[in-house]
Protein backbone atom coordinates (compact mmCIF):
# COMPACT_ATOMS: atom_id res chain seq x y z
CA UNK A 1 0.00 0.00 0.00
CA UNK A 2 1.26 3.25 -0.51
CA UNK A 3 2.17 6.02 2.02
CA UNK A 4 0.24 8.50 3.30
CA UNK A 5 -0.05 12.09 3.77
CA UNK A 6 2.77 11.54 6.26
CA UNK A 7 5.08 9.52 4.15
CA UNK A 8 4.84 6.38 6.47
CA UNK A 9 3.20 3.13 4.37
CA UNK A 10 2.67 -0.13 6.10
CA UNK A 11 -0.62 -2.22 6.93
CA UNK A 12 -3.42 -0.34 8.10
CA UNK A 13 -4.99 -0.61 11.43
CA UNK A 14 -7.66 -3.50 11.92
CA UNK A 15 -10.46 -0.40 12.15
CA UNK A 16 -9.41 0.84 8.65
CA UNK A 17 -9.01 -2.56 6.71
CA UNK A 18 -12.94 -3.15 8.02
CA UNK A 19 -13.90 0.44 6.78
CA UNK A 20 -12.01 -0.45 3.50
CA UNK A 21 -14.14 -3.91 3.75
CA UNK A 22 -17.19 -2.13 4.56
CA UNK A 23 -17.12 0.45 1.50
CA UNK A 24 -16.01 -2.12 -1.08
CA UNK A 25 -19.20 -4.03 0.07
CA UNK A 26 -21.01 -1.22 -0.80
CA UNK A 27 -19.65 -0.38 -3.69
CA UNK A 28 -20.38 -3.91 -4.93
CA UNK A 29 -24.08 -3.78 -4.00
CA UNK A 30 -24.44 -0.50 -5.90
CA UNK A 31 -22.80 -1.64 -8.90
CA UNK A 32 -25.09 -4.94 -9.32
CA UNK A 33 -28.69 -2.88 -8.60
CA UNK A 34 -27.35 -0.77 -11.11
CA UNK A 35 -26.10 -3.54 -13.47
CA UNK A 36 -29.78 -4.99 -12.80
CA UNK A 37 -31.58 -1.40 -13.02
CA UNK A 38 -30.14 -0.92 -16.81
CA UNK A 39 -30.69 -4.53 -17.91
CA UNK A 40 -34.59 -4.34 -17.23
CA UNK A 41 -34.80 -1.31 -19.25
CA UNK A 42 -36.33 -1.90 -22.99
CA UNK A 43 -33.46 -2.60 -25.79
CA UNK A 44 -35.25 0.23 -27.91
CA UNK A 45 -35.91 2.81 -26.19
CA UNK A 46 -33.69 4.45 -23.30
CA UNK A 47 -34.58 7.69 -21.57
CA UNK A 48 -34.83 9.99 -24.60
CA UNK A 49 -34.68 7.66 -27.18
CA UNK A 50 -31.91 6.06 -27.56
CA UNK A 51 -30.60 3.01 -27.28
CA UNK A 52 -28.43 1.38 -24.38
CA UNK A 53 -26.12 -0.18 -26.41
CA UNK A 54 -23.17 -0.78 -23.38
CA UNK A 55 -25.56 -3.67 -22.05
CA UNK A 56 -25.87 -5.38 -25.34
CA UNK A 57 -22.31 -5.00 -26.51
CA UNK A 58 -22.02 -8.62 -26.50
CA UNK A 59 -25.29 -9.50 -28.02
CA UNK A 60 -27.45 -10.02 -24.86
CA UNK A 61 -29.93 -7.12 -23.23
CA UNK A 62 -30.24 -8.75 -19.87
CA UNK A 63 -33.67 -10.70 -21.03
CA UNK A 64 -31.85 -14.04 -22.34
CA UNK A 65 -32.90 -13.26 -25.64
CA UNK A 66 -32.95 -16.30 -28.34
CA UNK A 67 -32.10 -14.47 -31.40
CA UNK A 68 -28.72 -13.32 -29.31
CA UNK A 69 -25.34 -14.30 -31.44
CA UNK A 70 -23.58 -17.42 -29.61
CA UNK A 71 -19.74 -16.11 -31.21
CA UNK A 72 -18.16 -13.04 -29.92
CA UNK A 73 -16.84 -9.67 -31.48
CA UNK A 74 -17.57 -6.11 -31.43
CA UNK A 75 -20.80 -4.46 -32.49
CA UNK A 76 -19.96 -1.46 -35.27
CA UNK A 77 -21.83 0.35 -37.37
CA UNK A 78 -22.07 -0.63 -40.74
CA UNK A 79 -24.18 1.21 -42.55
CA UNK A 80 -26.39 4.31 -41.70
CA UNK A 81 -28.39 6.98 -43.06
CA UNK A 82 -29.50 10.12 -40.71
CA UNK A 83 -33.61 10.77 -41.20
CA UNK A 84 -34.48 13.55 -42.67
CA UNK A 85 -37.80 14.66 -42.72
CA UNK A 86 -41.15 13.68 -43.75
CA UNK A 87 -42.15 11.77 -46.95
CA UNK A 88 -44.23 14.15 -49.01
CA UNK A 89 -47.73 12.89 -49.67
CA UNK A 90 -47.84 10.21 -47.04
CA UNK A 91 -49.31 13.00 -44.35
CA UNK A 92 -52.37 11.30 -43.82
CA UNK A 93 -52.52 7.64 -44.16
CA UNK A 94 -48.28 6.92 -44.01
CA UNK A 95 -47.80 3.76 -46.46
CA UNK A 96 -50.38 1.56 -44.10
CA UNK A 97 -50.20 -2.00 -45.42
CA UNK A 98 -46.70 -2.02 -47.27
CA UNK A 99 -44.05 -3.62 -47.05
CA UNK A 100 -40.75 -1.30 -47.63
CA UNK A 101 -37.90 -3.13 -48.58
CA UNK A 102 -34.77 -1.13 -48.13
CA UNK A 103 -31.33 -1.93 -49.85
CA UNK A 104 -28.29 -0.78 -48.02
CA UNK A 105 -25.09 -1.70 -48.85
CA UNK A 106 -22.49 -3.04 -45.28
CA UNK A 107 -19.10 -1.13 -44.70
CA UNK A 108 -17.65 -4.21 -42.77
CA UNK A 109 -19.66 -8.15 -42.24
CA UNK A 110 -20.39 -10.17 -39.60
CA UNK A 111 -22.34 -13.05 -37.76
CA UNK A 112 -24.83 -10.96 -36.41
CA UNK A 113 -27.13 -7.99 -37.20
CA UNK A 114 -29.62 -5.27 -35.35
CA UNK A 115 -31.46 -2.44 -36.79
CA UNK A 116 -32.58 1.05 -35.95
CA UNK A 117 -36.39 2.33 -37.11
CA UNK A 118 -36.78 5.94 -36.68
CA UNK A 119 -40.47 7.56 -36.09
CA UNK A 120 -39.20 10.68 -35.73
CA UNK A 121 -41.34 12.85 -38.40
CA UNK A 122 -44.56 10.56 -37.60
CA UNK A 123 -47.32 12.23 -35.99
CA UNK A 124 -48.66 8.95 -34.11
CA UNK A 125 -47.26 5.88 -33.12
CA UNK A 126 -45.40 3.63 -35.99
CA UNK A 127 -46.85 0.09 -35.27
CA UNK A 128 -44.06 -2.48 -37.38
CA UNK A 129 -46.12 -5.92 -37.24
CA UNK A 130 -43.26 -7.61 -39.29
CA UNK A 131 -39.82 -7.26 -40.06
CA UNK A 132 -37.19 -9.29 -41.86
CA UNK A 133 -33.24 -8.78 -43.02
CA UNK A 134 -31.55 -10.91 -45.36
CA UNK A 135 -28.43 -10.52 -47.90
CA UNK A 136 -29.52 -9.45 -51.27
CA UNK A 137 -29.21 -12.31 -54.13
CA UNK A 138 -27.17 -9.85 -55.89
CA UNK A 139 -29.40 -9.26 -59.40
CA UNK A 140 -29.91 -5.67 -58.47
CA UNK A 141 -33.80 -6.28 -57.42
CA UNK A 142 -35.86 -6.82 -54.94
CA UNK A 143 -34.62 -10.37 -54.41
CA UNK A 144 -33.40 -12.12 -51.18
CA UNK A 145 -30.52 -14.78 -50.73
CA UNK A 146 -32.09 -18.17 -50.95
CA UNK A 147 -33.02 -19.63 -47.51
CA UNK A 148 -31.24 -16.55 -45.63
CA UNK A 149 -33.49 -14.55 -44.86
CA UNK A 150 -34.41 -13.87 -41.03
CA UNK A 151 -37.37 -12.75 -38.93
CA UNK A 152 -36.60 -9.37 -36.70
CA UNK A 153 -37.54 -9.30 -33.16
CA UNK A 154 -37.82 -6.36 -30.57
CA UNK A 155 -37.26 -7.73 -27.28
CA UNK A 156 -38.77 -11.10 -28.60
CA UNK A 157 -42.07 -9.77 -30.36
CA UNK A 158 -42.22 -9.46 -34.02
CA UNK A 159 -44.29 -6.69 -33.16
CA UNK A 160 -43.04 -2.78 -32.10
CA UNK A 161 -44.81 0.56 -31.60
CA UNK A 162 -42.50 3.23 -32.29
CA UNK A 163 -44.00 6.41 -30.68
CA UNK A 164 -43.92 9.28 -32.48
CA UNK A 165 -40.64 11.18 -32.60
CA UNK A 166 -38.82 8.45 -31.39
CA UNK A 167 -36.47 5.37 -32.63
CA UNK A 168 -35.98 1.61 -31.68
CA UNK A 169 -33.31 -0.93 -32.27
CA UNK A 170 -34.16 -4.45 -33.27
CA UNK A 171 -32.76 -7.84 -30.95
CA UNK A 172 -29.51 -9.24 -32.60
CA UNK A 173 -30.62 -11.60 -34.98
CA UNK A 174 -28.05 -14.19 -35.94
CA UNK A 175 -27.02 -13.98 -40.13
CA UNK A 176 -23.96 -14.20 -42.06
CA UNK A 177 -23.48 -10.47 -43.01
CA UNK A 178 -21.31 -9.71 -46.17
CA UNK A 179 -18.98 -7.31 -46.35
CA UNK A 180 -19.41 -4.77 -48.87
CA UNK A 181 -22.13 -5.95 -49.67
CA UNK A 182 -25.94 -5.55 -50.24
CA UNK A 183 -28.81 -6.45 -47.60
CA UNK A 184 -32.33 -6.28 -48.21
CA UNK A 185 -34.60 -4.83 -44.55
CA UNK A 186 -37.81 -4.66 -44.92
CA UNK A 187 -40.85 -4.05 -42.94
CA UNK A 188 -44.20 -3.91 -42.63
CA UNK A 189 -46.99 -1.95 -41.36
CA UNK A 190 -50.39 -2.74 -41.50
CA UNK A 191 -51.88 0.82 -40.17
CA UNK A 192 -50.24 4.52 -41.04
CA UNK A 193 -48.40 6.26 -39.08
CA UNK A 194 -47.60 9.56 -41.87
CA UNK A 195 -45.71 11.17 -42.26
CA UNK A 196 -43.01 8.70 -43.15
CA UNK A 197 -39.69 9.35 -41.97
CA UNK A 198 -37.10 9.03 -44.75
CA UNK A 199 -33.48 9.61 -46.04
CA UNK A 200 -33.96 11.24 -49.75
CA UNK A 201 -31.03 11.25 -52.15
CA UNK A 202 -29.98 7.84 -51.42
CA UNK A 203 -28.58 6.79 -54.52
CA UNK A 204 -29.85 3.38 -54.45
CA UNK A 205 -32.91 1.90 -55.43
CA UNK A 206 -34.58 0.47 -52.76
CA UNK A 207 -38.31 -1.12 -53.14
CA UNK A 208 -42.00 -1.50 -51.98
CA UNK A 209 -45.18 -4.28 -52.57
CA UNK A 210 -48.32 -4.29 -51.88
CA UNK A 211 -49.39 -6.45 -48.23
CA UNK A 212 -46.95 -7.88 -46.23
CA UNK A 213 -44.01 -9.43 -47.68
CA UNK A 214 -41.98 -9.36 -45.33
CA UNK A 215 -40.69 -13.22 -45.75
CA UNK A 216 -40.27 -13.01 -49.85
CA UNK A 217 -37.12 -13.82 -51.20
CA UNK A 218 -38.29 -13.80 -55.01
CA UNK A 219 -38.76 -10.15 -54.85
CA UNK A 220 -41.52 -10.29 -57.27
CA UNK A 221 -44.46 -8.76 -55.21
CA UNK A 222 -42.05 -5.18 -54.95
CA UNK A 223 -43.19 -3.46 -58.07
CA UNK A 224 -42.94 -0.34 -56.67
CA UNK A 225 -39.26 1.45 -56.59
CA UNK A 226 -38.09 4.48 -54.36
CA UNK A 227 -34.94 6.60 -54.32
CA UNK A 228 -34.58 6.65 -50.70
CA UNK A 229 -34.44 4.76 -47.36
CA UNK A 230 -38.32 4.44 -45.75
CA UNK A 231 -37.74 4.16 -41.04
CA UNK A 232 -34.42 2.63 -41.29
CA UNK A 233 -31.35 4.64 -40.26
CA UNK A 234 -29.13 2.12 -38.75
CA UNK A 235 -27.48 -1.06 -39.48
CA UNK A 236 -24.95 -2.42 -36.44
CA UNK A 237 -23.12 -6.02 -36.83
CA UNK A 238 -21.16 -8.41 -34.96
CA UNK A 239 -17.68 -8.42 -36.40
CA UNK A 240 -14.66 -9.73 -35.56
CA UNK A 241 -12.85 -7.57 -37.74
CA UNK A 242 -13.32 -4.60 -37.12
CA UNK A 243 -12.95 -2.61 -33.74
CA UNK A 244 -14.41 0.51 -34.44
CA UNK A 245 -16.40 3.02 -36.45
CA UNK A 246 -15.41 6.30 -38.43
CA UNK A 247 -18.60 8.53 -39.08
CA UNK A 248 -18.19 10.74 -41.95
CA UNK A 249 -20.47 13.70 -40.97
CA UNK A 250 -22.03 15.84 -44.09
CA UNK A 251 -23.41 17.32 -46.26
CA UNK A 252 -24.40 16.51 -50.15
CA UNK A 253 -20.71 16.08 -50.71
CA UNK A 254 -21.02 13.33 -48.49
CA UNK A 255 -24.41 11.81 -48.95
CA UNK A 256 -23.44 11.50 -52.59
CA UNK A 257 -25.41 13.39 -54.90
CA UNK A 258 -24.18 12.71 -58.20
CA UNK A 259 -22.87 9.93 -58.14
CA UNK A 260 -23.94 7.01 -59.91
CA UNK A 261 -27.11 5.10 -58.39
CA UNK A 262 -26.67 2.07 -57.15
CA UNK A 263 -22.65 1.99 -57.55
CA UNK A 264 -21.86 2.80 -53.97
CA UNK A 265 -19.28 5.14 -55.08
CA UNK A 266 -19.91 8.04 -52.13
CA UNK A 267 -16.36 8.89 -50.70
CA UNK A 268 -17.01 7.07 -46.96
CA UNK A 269 -17.96 3.79 -49.00
CA UNK A 270 -14.67 4.56 -51.26
CA UNK A 271 -13.10 5.01 -47.81
CA UNK A 272 -14.09 1.78 -46.26
CA UNK A 273 -12.68 0.13 -49.29
CA UNK A 274 -9.61 1.41 -48.90
CA UNK A 275 -9.08 0.28 -44.87
CA UNK A 276 -10.21 -3.11 -45.90
CA UNK A 277 -7.96 -3.34 -48.17
CA UNK A 278 -5.04 -1.68 -46.68
CA UNK A 279 -5.38 -4.37 -44.04
CA UNK A 280 -5.58 -7.02 -46.14
CA UNK A 281 -2.62 -6.09 -47.32
CA UNK A 282 -0.70 -6.10 -44.36
CA UNK A 283 -0.78 -2.37 -43.40
CA UNK A 284 -0.78 -1.25 -40.03
CA UNK A 285 -4.33 0.60 -40.44
CA UNK A 286 -7.32 0.95 -37.80
CA UNK A 287 -9.68 -1.68 -38.26
CA UNK A 288 -12.99 0.82 -38.94
CA UNK A 289 -16.14 0.73 -40.25
CA UNK A 290 -17.04 3.74 -42.12
CA UNK A 291 -20.28 4.78 -42.57
CA UNK A 292 -22.33 7.90 -43.81
CA UNK A 293 -23.77 10.50 -41.70
CA UNK A 294 -24.38 13.03 -44.97
CA UNK A 295 -27.24 15.36 -45.70
CA UNK A 296 -27.85 17.03 -48.63
CA UNK A 297 -28.14 20.63 -48.23
CA UNK A 298 -26.53 20.24 -44.42
CA UNK A 299 -25.17 23.22 -42.74
CA UNK A 300 -23.38 23.59 -39.74
CA UNK A 301 -25.11 26.32 -38.10
CA UNK A 302 -28.86 26.56 -39.16
CA UNK A 303 -32.04 23.84 -39.76
CA UNK A 304 -34.40 23.64 -41.80
CA UNK A 305 -37.51 24.07 -41.45
CA UNK A 306 -40.78 21.91 -39.57
CA UNK A 307 -40.97 20.88 -35.89
CA UNK A 308 -39.39 18.90 -35.64
CA UNK A 309 -37.16 20.10 -37.83
CA UNK A 310 -36.37 19.04 -41.41
CA UNK A 311 -32.52 18.59 -42.20
CA UNK A 312 -31.60 19.99 -38.96
CA UNK A 313 -27.80 21.21 -38.33
CA UNK A 314 -24.88 19.44 -37.42
CA UNK A 315 -25.02 20.87 -34.04
CA UNK A 316 -28.24 19.96 -33.53
CA UNK A 317 -28.10 16.77 -34.73
CA UNK A 318 -24.59 15.83 -34.16
CA UNK A 319 -25.52 13.35 -30.87
CA UNK A 320 -27.81 11.69 -32.69
CA UNK A 321 -25.77 11.17 -35.74
CA UNK A 322 -22.51 10.72 -34.50
CA UNK A 323 -22.72 9.84 -30.75
CA UNK A 324 -25.24 7.88 -31.10
CA UNK A 325 -23.24 5.41 -33.33
CA UNK A 326 -21.96 2.33 -32.23
CA UNK A 327 -18.33 2.49 -30.78
CA UNK A 328 -17.57 5.51 -32.80
CA UNK A 329 -13.91 5.62 -32.84
CA UNK A 330 -13.19 8.82 -35.34
CA UNK A 331 -15.08 11.74 -37.13
CA UNK A 332 -14.05 12.97 -40.30
CA UNK A 333 -16.08 16.42 -41.05
CA UNK A 334 -16.54 17.73 -44.46
CA UNK A 335 -19.35 20.82 -43.86
CA UNK A 336 -19.66 24.79 -44.54
CA UNK A 337 -20.28 24.79 -48.01
CA UNK A 338 -23.93 25.20 -47.90
CA UNK A 339 -23.46 27.86 -44.89
CA UNK A 340 -22.02 29.90 -47.35
CA UNK A 341 -24.02 29.31 -50.26
CA UNK A 342 -27.85 29.55 -48.76
CA UNK A 343 -27.13 32.20 -46.51
CA UNK A 344 -29.45 35.14 -47.93
CA UNK A 345 -26.54 37.82 -47.24
CA UNK A 346 -22.82 36.64 -46.95
CA UNK A 347 -22.04 34.17 -44.10
CA UNK A 348 -19.68 35.20 -41.36
CA UNK A 349 -16.65 32.71 -41.30
CA UNK A 350 -15.70 33.12 -37.81
CA UNK A 351 -19.31 32.23 -37.10
CA UNK A 352 -18.83 28.95 -39.02
CA UNK A 353 -15.49 28.04 -38.11
CA UNK A 354 -16.57 28.57 -34.45
CA UNK A 355 -19.48 25.93 -35.21
CA UNK A 356 -17.21 23.17 -36.61
CA UNK A 357 -14.72 23.85 -33.23
CA UNK A 358 -18.03 23.54 -30.97
CA UNK A 359 -18.72 19.77 -33.49
CA UNK A 360 -14.63 18.80 -32.27
CA UNK A 361 -15.01 20.05 -28.58
CA UNK A 362 -18.43 18.00 -28.25
CA UNK A 363 -16.02 15.27 -30.35
CA UNK A 364 -13.26 15.69 -27.78
CA UNK A 365 -15.24 15.33 -24.80
CA UNK A 366 -16.23 11.92 -25.74
CA UNK A 367 -12.75 10.95 -27.13
CA UNK A 368 -12.98 10.59 -30.48
CA UNK A 369 -10.39 12.04 -33.12
CA UNK A 370 -11.75 14.62 -35.59
CA UNK A 371 -10.23 14.96 -39.21
CA UNK A 372 -11.69 17.99 -41.27
CA UNK A 373 -11.62 18.60 -44.77
CA UNK A 374 -11.15 22.10 -46.70
CA UNK A 375 -14.21 22.70 -48.11
CA UNK A 376 -14.12 22.46 -52.18
CA UNK A 377 -14.66 25.25 -55.00
CA UNK A 378 -17.70 25.82 -56.54
CA UNK A 379 -16.76 28.42 -59.37
CA UNK A 380 -19.00 28.44 -61.73
CA UNK A 381 -22.33 27.08 -59.83
CA UNK A 382 -25.31 29.38 -59.83
CA UNK A 383 -24.42 30.59 -56.23
CA UNK A 384 -21.37 31.58 -56.84
CA UNK A 385 -20.18 35.60 -56.14
CA UNK A 386 -16.72 36.62 -55.37
CA UNK A 387 -17.74 37.71 -51.93
CA UNK A 388 -18.73 34.01 -51.17
CA UNK A 389 -15.34 32.68 -52.43
CA UNK A 390 -13.58 34.88 -49.76
CA UNK A 391 -15.56 33.34 -47.52
CA UNK A 392 -14.66 30.03 -48.34
CA UNK A 393 -10.92 30.96 -48.42
CA UNK A 394 -10.61 32.74 -45.11
CA UNK A 395 -12.39 29.30 -43.64
CA UNK A 396 -10.29 27.09 -45.26
CA UNK A 397 -7.29 28.76 -44.19
CA UNK A 398 -8.29 28.69 -40.58
CA UNK A 399 -8.48 24.94 -41.52
CA UNK A 400 -5.37 24.56 -42.82
CA UNK A 401 -3.53 26.18 -39.79
CA UNK A 402 -4.96 23.27 -37.60
CA UNK A 403 -6.95 25.50 -35.88
CA UNK A 404 -9.87 23.65 -36.16
CA UNK A 405 -9.46 19.84 -36.24
CA UNK A 406 -6.56 17.39 -35.08
CA UNK A 407 -5.36 16.48 -38.61
CA UNK A 408 -6.61 17.91 -41.99
CA UNK A 409 -7.98 16.39 -45.48
CA UNK A 410 -7.54 19.26 -47.84
CA UNK A 411 -10.41 18.50 -50.73
CA UNK A 412 -9.93 21.77 -51.54
CA UNK A 413 -6.34 21.02 -53.32
CA UNK A 414 -6.81 17.82 -54.64
CA UNK A 415 -9.91 18.22 -57.02
CA UNK A 416 -10.02 22.01 -58.00
CA UNK A 417 -8.36 22.55 -61.39
CA UNK A 418 -4.50 23.99 -61.32
CA UNK A 419 -5.86 26.19 -63.69
CA UNK A 420 -8.77 28.00 -61.98
CA UNK A 421 -8.11 26.84 -58.12
CA UNK A 422 -11.92 28.57 -58.04
CA UNK A 423 -13.31 25.89 -59.84
CA UNK A 424 -13.63 22.34 -59.83
CA UNK A 425 -11.07 19.94 -62.59
CA UNK A 426 -13.11 19.43 -65.21
CA UNK A 427 -12.35 15.84 -64.53
CA UNK A 428 -13.67 15.46 -60.97
CA UNK A 429 -16.55 18.01 -62.11
CA UNK A 430 -20.22 16.30 -62.14
CA UNK A 431 -21.28 19.30 -64.39
CA UNK A 432 -22.86 20.89 -61.95
CA UNK A 433 -19.55 23.18 -60.58
CA UNK A 434 -20.40 21.91 -56.85
CA UNK A 435 -20.65 17.96 -56.71
CA UNK A 436 -17.98 15.75 -58.07
CA UNK A 437 -18.65 12.92 -60.16
CA UNK A 438 -17.36 9.32 -59.80
CA UNK A 439 -13.94 9.84 -60.77
CA UNK A 440 -14.21 13.05 -57.86
CA UNK A 441 -15.54 10.75 -55.06
CA UNK A 442 -13.15 8.68 -55.53
CA UNK A 443 -10.45 11.45 -55.23
CA UNK A 444 -11.87 12.56 -52.31
CA UNK A 445 -11.58 9.11 -50.80
CA UNK A 446 -7.95 8.62 -51.78
CA UNK A 447 -7.11 12.02 -50.46
CA UNK A 448 -6.93 11.16 -46.85
CA UNK A 449 -4.36 9.68 -45.22
CA UNK A 450 -5.36 6.77 -43.14
CA UNK A 451 -2.73 7.27 -40.81
CA UNK A 452 -4.77 10.37 -39.73
CA UNK A 453 -7.39 7.86 -38.50
CA UNK A 454 -5.39 6.49 -35.75
CA UNK A 455 -5.37 7.36 -32.13
CA UNK A 456 -8.27 9.53 -30.35
CA UNK A 457 -8.43 12.92 -28.87
CA UNK A 458 -5.56 15.04 -28.16
CA UNK A 459 -5.06 14.89 -24.42
CA UNK A 460 -6.87 17.91 -22.21
CA UNK A 461 -3.62 19.61 -20.97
Amino acid sequence: MTGGRDGGSGTPPAKYRALLAAVIAAVVAVSAAIYVGVAGVPSDLYGDGTRDRDTLADGRDGRGDPAAPASTGTWVSSWAAPPVGGEPGTEMTGLADRSLRNVVHTSVGGTAARITLSNLYGQSPLTVSHASIAPSAGRGDAAALAGAIRQVTFRGSPTVVVPAGQQVTSDAVRLTVPHDGDLLVTTYSPTGSGPVTRHPHARQTSYAAVGEHTQDTTGAPYTEKSTFWRYLTGLDVLSSDSQGTVVALGDSLTDGSTSTTGANNRWPDILSDRLREAAAAGRDVPRYSVVNGGISGNRVLADGLGRPAENPSALNRFDRDVLGRTNVKVLVVDLGVNDILRDPGLADPDAIVGGLKTLVDRAHARGLKVVGATLMPFGGHRGYTDAREAVRQRINAEIRAGHVFDAVVDFDRALRDPYAPRRLRPLYDSGDHLHPSDRGYTRMAETLDLDDLKGGAPAQL
